[in-house]
């Protein structure tokens, strides 16, 4: 008899800690925020880990509507992240085409200051 009114309350409680789980407003603003500053650095759908940013951020806001917040937490948490991602992979990509096109550059001056 204990053993099922344990079982009866340890059910209670993890109901209730679902139920008490906030929704996620603030990170699933944030992962909006962070999939715009991606795409505002140039970033497209055509960016893998945006095209995943973008995809987990449109199942957060389908978890919140049917009231999982945790999994809506979750899945806005790694929207962010993936999108943060997005923007940091195409920024080094654009200053690696710059330090290229600056080292030639400098080829060029090297060979024009050689040739003096």
């Amino acid at each position: 008899m204990n053993s099922a009114r344990f079982s009866v309350a340890l059910l209670f409680l993890v109901v209730a800690g679902c139920a008490s789980d906030p929704a996620p407003h603030e990170q699933l603003r944030l992962s909006e925020q962070a999939l715009v500053q991606a795409r505002a650095v140039g970033a497209d759908a055509e960016q893998t880990e945006l095209a995943l940013a973008q995809g987990k951020f449109e199942q957060a806001g389908a978890a919140l509507a049917a009231g999982h917040h945790k999994q809506a937490r979750m899945l806005a948490e790694q929207a962010e992240l993936d999108a943060r991602l997005a923007e940091a992979q195409l920024l080094t990509r654009k200053s690696n085409k710059q330090v290229s096109e600056v080292e030639q550059q400098i080829g060029v001056l090297r060979q024009q200051l050689g040739e003096l």
